[in-house]
């Protein structure tokens, strides 16, 4: 996603703002796509279902993608059956069962390196966001955004968003 960004900062306020008005109504804020990726990923919050487009059939697969496991999920299911406990409700038992599998590399090597790509995952879509405030803000100051959002405004409180806060503080502890 972050490949993109640079063809749209090459053209001219005036070009983008052209070309922006092909786009109405669709926006990352209404995006079914972009709103199942990140419930995939982790971020799960039943609002941005009130910010989906009235299709029956594009609400019932995000509310499915809802309730489905996300990456996180599947993580954790793979560290219980190499013995490393991810109870959902132990925070402390979980950062153990962490600090186990970063400090023993050698025993759970897929494991670690399973953790590291969802970091890298999580970094590139934070890099994602970072630049994509800046390419609205570059080319549509303080308008509303697309979608009706308040642009700039409501993606600068999206940067501090993470999709495993967990494995990011894990790096607190070794």
């Amino acid at each position: 996603m972050i490949a993109q960004l640079p063809v749209l900062e090459t053209m001219s306020p005036q070009d983008f703002l052209e070309f922006r008005s092909h786009l109405a109504p669709a926006s990352g804020f209404q995006s079914v796509q972009f709103r199942e990726l990140e419930f995939i990923s982790g971020l799960k919050d039943a609002r941005y279902l009130e910010r989906i487009s009235s299709d029956p059939a594009e609400r019932v697969r995000l509310e499915r993608r809802l309730e489905e496991p996300t990456l996180w999920d599947g993580f954790c299911t793979m560290l219980e059956h190499r013995g490393l406990p991810m109870p959902p409700d132990d925070e402390e038992v979980r950062r153990a069962s962490l600090l186990k599998m970063a400090r023993d590399r050698e025993s759970f090597t897929d494991e670690f390196f399973a953790s590291e790509a969802l970091l890298t995952h999580d970094e590139l879509f934070a890099m994602w966001r970072y630049r994509h405030v800046l390419m609205v803000e570059r080319q549509i100051g303080a308008k509303t955004g697309t979608g009706g959002s308040t642009g700039a405004t409501y993606l600068r409180t999206t940067l501090d968003k993470r999709f495993y806060p967990e494995l990011w503080d894990l790096r607190s502890y070794l």
